[in-house]
């Protein structure tokens, strides 16, 4: 029986030890689970970390590009070359014409009116960057007509002279061509009376110079500030302008000139003692876009009548354009000097893009602006 009993116990003990490996061997299975699991996750996500960080893209830095800006090309002036520096050439045109119309008044870029001996006037065209077919006609010059040619620069073109334009003009050392001493660029038309029949073209003036020494350039050309924009006065100045839509510039007691806007065309038509002023060769009436207005004081000089005119100094005047004026003044330092016009101010001037004329008047001339 005690067998028995050892050996069931034996039995017993021996089942337990074995039930006991057995469960360490179960643990020691999952601990090692549970340690390969763990390096797994541990593998695994130091992987998915250098994975992520090598394969996102880097974002370049944003590079900021300036806006460009545009320039806007300036305009140009329509009525000479701004760009070019070819010498103005000023043609003094006989005013007593007979039976002759003028010819290139309107090609001219800047004239000038002034009394004459007897009452009468004489027109000083200046041309530039232009090839008129026709001038005149041409008559002889006049002294005080050459402080206009200088504050040009001018090249001055004539069929005579005064005795004192000859003296002056010799010792001012005016550029000029005489008819009287050369007739290569003059031409005489034979359907017009003497003297009042001398014309020329740009294209002969230009040939005769190239046989001369002069210089066909300048750099101090420049007289009048142009604005190819325009120039509206109601509204470009600090002064309000009165209407002009009509303006009459007696000379003397035979001779006046009449400008009459033209508000469709925005520019003046010009008349000379009640008559449309006429182009020979277009057969239309003479328009201006300004018009200068500039009293100075005369005086006889000789015993045939002849006048001085005193350019040099100050005095005043009207500035017209575009059916308006203002009162304006004008100075002149000297003989050489450029003309300056300015408002009350001391502003110079600024003219519309076109061509201009520049009366001057006796001081005490009524000229009435309507």
């Amino acid at each position: 029986m005690r067998f028995d009993i050892e050996e069931r116990r034996e039995k017993k003990e021996k089942k337990e030890y074995e039930d006991k490996q057995k469960m360490y061997r179960i643990l020691i299975f999952f601990f090692v689970i549970g340690v390969v699991l763990l390096l797994f996750i541990y593998i695994v996500s130091k992987s998915g970390n250098k994975t992520t960080s090598t394969t996102t893209p880097t974002t370049p830095p944003t590079t900021v590009t300036p806006p460009q800006t545009i320039e806007k090309e300036q305009p140009k002036l329509s009525i000479y070359n701004e760009d070019s520096n070819e010498r103005p050439i000023a043609v003094m045109i006989d005013n007593a014409i007979g039976d002759a119309k003028h010819a290139g008044l309107q090609d001219s870029y800047l004239n000038y009116e002034i009394l004459v001996e007897g009452g009468l006037t004489r027109i000083m065209a200046v041309y530039k960057d232009s090839d008129v077919p026709l001038i005149g006609p041409i008559r002889s010059s006049r002294h005080y007509f050459l402080d206009y040619v200088l504050e040009n620069d001018a090249i001055y073109v004539h069929y005579g002279w005064s005795p004192y334009a000859q003296e002056d003009q010799e010792n001012l050392d005016i550029a000029s061509i005489n008819g009287l001493t050369n007739q290569t660029p003059f031409r005489r038309d034979t359907n017009s009376i003497p003297p009042h029949n001398v014309f020329t073209k740009m294209s002969y003036i230009r040939s005769y110079l190239d046989q001369t020494n002069y210089s066909q350039e300048s750099d101090n050309w420049q007289l009048l500030n142009y604005n190819a924009e325009g120039v509206d006065l109601t509204t470009d100045t600090a002064y309000v302008p009165k209407e002009a839509i009509k303006i009459n510039i007696p000379y003397s007691a035979n001779e006046y000139r009449t400008y009459t806007y033209d508000s469709s065309k925005k520019y003046y038509l010009r008349s000379t003692n009640g008559k449309a002023h006429i182009d020979r060769r277009t057969n239309k009436q003479l328009h201006y876009k300004n018009i200068i207005i500039q009293r100075a004081d005369y005086e006889v000089i000789d015993n045939e009548n002849r006048i001085d005119v005193k350019t040099v100094g100050n005095g005043k005047g009207y500035f017209i354009t575009n059916g308006y004026f203002i009162p304006i003044k004008w100075s002149k330092s000297s003989r050489k000097a450029k003309t300056i016009y300015t408002y009350d101010d001391g502003s110079e001037i600024v003219l519309n893009d076109g061509n201009t004329f520049i009366q001057i008047v006796p001081s005490k001339s009524n000229i009435t602006i309507e």
